[in-house]
């Protein structure tokens, strides 16, 4: 089942913790490196994460959709609201151990068709060269690479480690 949260109060954050567990780990060493026991950075990474869900991303437009399965988030996605019906997809992730399996094509498939409800509109996305399999998830729903260098529209700055993908309708 897809969970579209556009309100602070629906996010259940242990539950999203468990989706970015690792890239909370890793997160944890770039943001918190003055944190020597990983548990502690970890935690103070997703008290952050889920501060600025709920305070920040969470006021202006912008959604969250999550994937669940037997009770649990398995498979999440933040869009923010750039400008009327344009998009920017970030942080697409499915639980490490559940990977290639369908969950992130179901999630951006489930996405796509409800934006359809409304009308058109674009999706950009900045995805890693090195993520093959994000990039053929982005491609089975349909996105095209438009960016030999991505950019990120909620940083506005270009990221030459990943393409812009894009998806109209």
């Amino acid at each position: 089942m897809v969970f579209k949260i556009s309100n602070p109060n629906e996010i259940d954050c242990e539950k999203l913790m468990s989706v970015y567990e690792e890239s909370n780990r890793e997160n944890a060493a770039v943001f918190y490196p003055q944190i020597t026991n990983e548990a502690e950075a970890i935690k103070a990474v997703e008290i952050e994460y889920c501060r600025y869900i709920k305070e920040e991303f969470l006021n202006g437009g912008n959604i969250y959709y999550v994937l669940e399965e037997n009770g649990k988030w398995v498979c999440a996605l933040r869009l923010y609201l750039i400008r009327e019906r344009f998009y920017y997809l970030e942080a697409l992730e499915t639980m490490p151990k559940l990977r290639n399996k369908g969950y992130a094509t179901g999630l951006l498939t489930e996405m796509i068709n409800e934006l359809k409800t409304s009308g058109k509109f674009t999706i950009y996305d900045c995805v890693s060269k090195k993520n093959i399999s994000s990039l053929c998830a982005h491609k089975k729903c349909g996105f095209k690479i438009i960016d030999e260098n991505g950019f990120d529209h909620v940083q506005n700055e270009i990221d030459d480690g990943c393409y812009g993908l894009e998806y109209s309708y």
